[in-house]
């Protein structure tokens, strides 16, 4: 389920209402974050409470949707703000497994120079 390199990750950065199902995340891509819900971007939603997130994509089929609760601490979320914010697949990575994505930073890919 983790999105390649080249899927746009974006996030909500105002915490939703975590009752809202697929259509109703949807609605918000649409109205409040302006995107395209069904273009292939992953879409990560925060609850109020710092220990939950949800995650709407559509895979190509159909609208999937994710919930993941930490446990024994919570996620590291950007300020609250209206609006939305990108992160990178390692960002988005770390963001996912409870770390905090701040202090991650992807590598920057470059051309090999040709030997002449």
């Amino acid at each position: 389920m983790i999105p390649s390199d080249r899927v746009r990750i974006l996030i909500a950065t105002k915490p939703v209402d975590f009752r809202k199902g697929h259509d109703g995340l949807a609605a918000l891509v649409q109205s409040a974050l302006k995107e395209d819900p069904f273009a292939g971007a992953v879409f990560v939603f925060r609850a109020k409470r710092a220990d939950r997130l949800k995650i709407l994509f559509w895979d190509g089929t159909g609208l999937v949707m994710a919930y993941k609760r930490l446990e024994d601490s919570g996620f590291v979320w950007p300020p609250v703000t209206d609006g939305v914010m990108s992160l990178n697949r390692a960002q988005f990575e770390a963001l996912f497994a409870g770390l905090d994505w701040r202090k991650v930073k992807a590598l920057e890919a470059r051309r090999p120079a040709v030997a002449e």
